[in-house]
């Protein structure tokens, strides 16, 4: 949940995302719908995207409103500029305590919205990570259902560097997709890893050239078009149930809960003719 230092940006005193920070005059979320895809990129590229309560509040209400809408039927969330995003700007924290490594519910409530909504809501979203990706930032992305991410890109799980602690969801997700030791490896050192070195341990579906990021994602999202929007659905409702039950329990929760696939009959009508 909260931030990392980009490599070797510059840093300020009192921040730890290696940005300049500040605040951007128009909305810090930017939407864009093409052919039932809702893309959503992160909007202070002169910080680096770095967070903000704001930045939480508007991606929650953007999320919220795709979820329920039937004509979206895939979500891409990425990062304008050289950024996905740095993590969590410290600044608009103001002059509050950071007790026990917490940053506090101003940022953890509205993150936490988000993340859930992510990896709820009944249709697919896909992390494009085109740059710096750190520790809130990844927070975010781990909450996605599909990674795509720039090969040299900079990723990096900081908290314990600045003596934070997760809230959003990494000491969770994070073991769960890499295993527990790789998990630790990786927050225990604070270490800043590759998007190349992400895709290798299982943290992300693809890691491509920066060149190529636009071209992958939008054939991803081609694939997931082609398919039936009440069984990805089902599937993502099965898929996180199967993270959080035993095998038996995963089995039996399979085989009793239905799902409404209104276009089964049109999709195998082509068979047998």
């Amino acid at each position: 949940m909260s931030t990392g230092r980009a490599g070797n940006v510059p840093s300020e005193p009192n921040r730890t995302d290696g940005s300049p920070g500040g605040e951007v005059d128009g909305p810090e979320v930017l939407t864009a719908v093409d052919g039932g895809v809702l893309t959503v990129t992160l909007n202070r590229p002169a910080a680096l995207n770095a967070i903000t309560p704001r930045m939480l509040a508007e991606l929650g209400d953007v999320l919220e409103a795709a979820a329920e809408d039937d004509t979206i039927r895939v979500v891409v969330l990425t990062g304008s500029g050289r950024a996905f995003s740095a993590g969590v700007d410290l600044k608009v924290l103001g002059g509050r305590d950071l007790t026990d490594g917490s940053v506090g519910d101003l940022l953890d409530l509205p993150a936490r919205r988000v993340t859930h909504l992510l990896s709820t809501m009944p249709k697919p979203s896909v992390a494009k990570v085109n740059g710096h990706c750190f520790t809130g930032a990844l927070e975010l992305v781990l909450a996605c259902d599909l990674v795509v991410v720039a090969s040299a890109a900079k990723l990096g799980d900081t908290h314990a560097k600045f003596g934070l602690r997760p809230t959003w969801g990494m000491s969770q997700r994070l073991p769960r997709l890499v295993g527990m030791v790789a998990a630790r490896e990786l927050s225990y050192t604070a270490r800043v890893f590759t998007g190349a070195e992400a895709a290798g341990m299982g943290l992300v579906a693809r890691a491509v050239p920066a060149d190529e990021l636009d071209d992958a994602v939008d054939g991803l999202v081609r694939d997931l078009l082609a398919n039936s929007p009440g069984s990805l659905a089902a599937y993502k409702d099965l898929y996180r149930e199967a993270l959080e039950r035993p095998l038996g329990d995963g089995l039996a929760y399979e085989a009793a809960t239905t799902y409404r696939i209104p276009d089964t009959v049109e999709r195998l009508s082509g068979f047998g003719s």
